[in-house]
């Protein structure tokens, strides 16, 4: 008997069913990259840390050609940028359903939207440290040596 409440409560979410509730669902896996590549071009139109971070990515590519990283070097720095980029996209996601969901300021909805930022902050704090870590020593070499 509590092993089948306790069942029926870990599956209760997998019996949901999305469509019953979603306003609109992919109906195949190449309507769902159309999606996604309609969210990415939303996020360079209207957020303008995405135009910076493009920059900034673009310049860490550049860097790491120039400096000649190793291939476990890149993988951090490509996983270190997706995070970032990750973050930020999820910031602006769960700020776009707290503003549908909150239109009056509730005091939780900024408890969100302010969480939400601060995971982009503490992913790009890590970029930053990251960074330092791998560029610092060639880059020293390079210009010092």
């Amino acid at each position: 008997m509590i092993l089948k409440r306790w069942w029926q409560t870990l599956t209760s979410t997998a019996r949901i069913d999305p469509h019953q509730y979603a306003a609109k669902t992919s109906p195949n896996r190449l309507a769902s990259f159309g999606y996604a590549l309609q969210g990415w071009l939303y996020m360079l139109r209207w957020q303008k840390n995405t135009r910076i971070m493009s920059i900034a990515s673009v310049l860490v590519i550049l860097m790491s050609l120039w400096l000649e990283i190793s291939r476990i070097e890149w993988a951090i720095i490509i996983l270190t940028i997706t995070i970032v980029w990750l973050t930020e996209f999820l910031n602006a996601g769960i700020e776009a359903a707290i503003d549908v969901a909150s239109p009056q300021i509730h005091p939780m909805a900024k408890v969100g939207k302010d969480v939400a930022s601060a995971a982009v902050l503490l992913g790009a704090i890590a970029a930053a440290l990251v960074g330092l870590l791998i560029f610092a020593p060639p880059l020293y070499a390079r210009l010092f040596a």
